[in-house]
């Protein structure tokens, strides 16, 4: 599973708002811990400011967005509540630093996903083309 990746990992946050039953002690540790998590990946050079997301929002679809619903989340109970973006050669990597993110010890869990190169629709548009210039010979 040791793929590079010039274009790094993004890290998304989810959370069911398991913060909300902590205590002001145990959150202050917590912010306190984050903290110096971020410093300490930013110094190294392995992680770009990330931030975190408002739990309110729209979920634009359809054609043309002809539909709006509130909530980018409206069937899950599980928000992405953030993200950070790594500046990190493997997956591996990417995955260590996820697995010693502070907030994991409080029930929260990261989703760790590869920035793609090139958007799928021009890939595509090119795989449809070579098709047609075959099609055509």
């Amino acid at each position: 599973m040791n793929t590079q990746d010039r274009n790094g990992y993004m890290l998304l946050y989810r959370s069911s708002e398991w913060y909300k039953t902590l205590s002001q002690e145990e959150l202050q540790k917590l912010i306190n811990q984050n903290k110096a998590w971020f410093e300490r990946l930013t110094a190294q050079g392995k992680a770009k400011p990330g931030r975190a997301l408002e739990r309110t929002g729209v979920t634009v679809s359809g054609q043309n967005g002809r539909f709006v619903m509130d909530g980018p989340f409206a069937e899950s109970k599980e928000a992405i509540g953030g993200y950070l973006v790594l500046n990190v050669e493997t997956i591996e990597e990417a995955i260590a630093i996820a697995q010693s993110s502070p907030g994991l010890a409080y029930g929260g869990s990261i989703e760790v996903r590869p920035v793609a190169e090139e958007c799928p629709l021009d890939i595509r548009a090119r795989e449809l083309a070579r098709e047609e210039q075959l099609v055509n010979v």
